[in-house]
């Protein structure tokens, strides 16, 4: 039997970190990446099985072929998720929070697809599973970038979509809209009665991209 290969960019904390444990668990290769090599390495620690890792940021110039070469030396991959994402209030229209946010969520976000969807296309197969946000539904006067980019998230996996279904691939897109989730970033606004844990929210993650959804919630 297949034993299917991850990559999780963003795996450093929150619902990457979790969600990596969780497919580690379920007999998955497991790759993470994230900017920050001494918690890749401590969540290596915390998965008894082999692991992969990569110091990667998404807004580097390099990370396209970093992400690429990653993929290579895991010998393909079936599945990349992409969990990379900021998301600060900026009440006051501060344009370098806005570029920040820009540069993570939308320009990273593109590196990191398009450079998944290559491989995908070049092997003949794959899944690419996105957290954007149920944010990206409405905007928000508090954070307009953050949600803008979420909308650009899910826009784009759209386009994706239509691609593949245009060009008969056998690639699936996954387009995850968590709501509060219990993370560092989450912490920056007032705590809803309805926040889950990261745990819980990889978990439905996890169910979501093994039934290969289009888009959930």
């Amino acid at each position: 039997m297949h034993q299917k290969k991850v990559i999780i960019i963003g795996a450093s904390s929150g619902m990457g970190r979790e969600l990596a444990k969780i497919m580690a668990a379920h007999n998955y290769i497991v790759g993470i990446a994230a900017p920050q090599e001494d918690l890749l390495v401590s969540l290596q620690h915390e998965i008894p099985s082999t692991t992969y890792r990569r110091v990667l940021d998404v807004c580097d110039d390099n990370a396209r072929h970093i992400l690429s070469d990653f993929i290579n030396h895991m010998n393909g991959v079936d599945i990349v998720v992409i969990c990379a994402g900021i998301g600060d209030r900026n009440p006051h229209l501060d344009f370098a929070i806005d570029k920040k946010t820009i540069d993570v969520n939308v320009t990273g976000f593109c590196a990191m697809t398009t450079t998944s969807m290559h491989h995908f296309i070049k092997q003949g197969h794959g899944h690419l599973a996105v957290i954007s946000s149920i944010a990206g539904i409405r905007g928000n006067d508090t954070a307009p970038a953050y949600n803008g980019s979420k909308a650009f998230i899910s826009n784009y996996l759209q386009g994706l979509r239509k691609k593949i279904a245009r060009q008969k691939l056998h690639i699936d897109i996954t387009d995850i809209k968590p709501g509060f989730v219990d993370t560092k970033m989450a912490h920056t606004y007032t705590k809803p009665f309805w926040m889950i844990s990261a745990h819980k929210a990889a978990n439905y993650i996890f169910s979501g991209i093994k039934k290969r959804k289009k888009m959930f919630m």
